[in-house]
């Protein structure tokens, strides 16, 4: 009665269920009468991250913990969740522990604190003194890259923190601070200020240096990088 019937597969039924409901047929019985024209409620914004930086100082206490915890927290200067993480390298008790500037996108690139050609100059650097990568632990100032980004006063503050938190955990032998931003960070001075002195961090015989980067841009500067390098592996007798 009333013709020959048509029967659909599910695909096709699913398909023309898909295109009902972006139709706005949402309902196959409707108590009350629905205005197609009534404009539709505007949808909630993005909520907005906080202008001031969310960190504290890990209170993990072990290496392994603070590592999971610089890999996955918000809590990080710069964090976000579509924001990159370079994560440091290397085993506990580290006969020399690199603290590096906040990663580049060259080093995010590469998959570890110093990429590219700086990474390579590292290694000169590190047999220059009889040290291989092995030896080392290294580390960025800040483990999230954000391309361009700048870190405020306060932030700088906050990696310092856990910097400090991260070298009492790894406890290296030796401590180089690698580049303007740990200079500043650690040390409160620029690095051409911060070099060719011996500091205690954590205990640590700590000496600051030019970034391998900066090396390379001013190969003049590769001799104060040597003296820094020599000064840093002097007994501390």
């Amino acid at each position: 009665m009333g013709g020959e019937v048509e029967s659909i597969g599910i695909a096709e039924a699913r398909s023309a269920l898909a295109w009902w409901l972006e139709a706005g047929v949402d309902s196959a019985i409707q108590e009350e009468p629905r205005n197609w024209l009534q404009p539709t409620a505007p949808r909630p914004g993005p909520i907005e991250a906080p202008t001031t930086p969310n960190v504290v100082e890990p209170t993990h206490e072990t290496l392994g913990e603070l590592q999971d915890w610089l890999a996955s927290s918000m809590q990080l200067p710069l964090a976000s969740p579509a924001a990159k993480r370079v994560m440091p390298q290397g085993l506990e008790n580290a006969a020399i522990m690199l603290l590096t500037d906040a990663p580049t996108f060259e080093d995010y690139s590469a998959g570890r604190p110093i990429g590219g050609n700086a990474w390579e100059l590292t290694k000169r650097m590190l047999a220059a003194i009889k040290l291989s990568p092995q030896h080392a632990y290294i580390a960025p100032l800040n483990s999230v890259h954000v391309t361009g980004a700048k870190m405020s006063a306060a932030e700088r503050e906050s990696c310092a923190e856990i910097a400090r938190r991260h070298i009492k955990l790894v406890r290296p032998k030796r401590l180089l601070l690698i580049g303007e931003g740990p200079a500043q960070a650690i040390l409160g001075k620029p690095v051409t200020q911060a070099r060719g002195h011996v500091h205690k961090i954590e205990g640590v015989r700590t000496v600051a240096t030019y970034h391998p980067r900066a090396l390379i841009n001013q190969p003049s500067n590769k001799s104060l990088a040597w003296k820094d390098l020599l000064l840093l592996m002097e007994d501390d007798s």
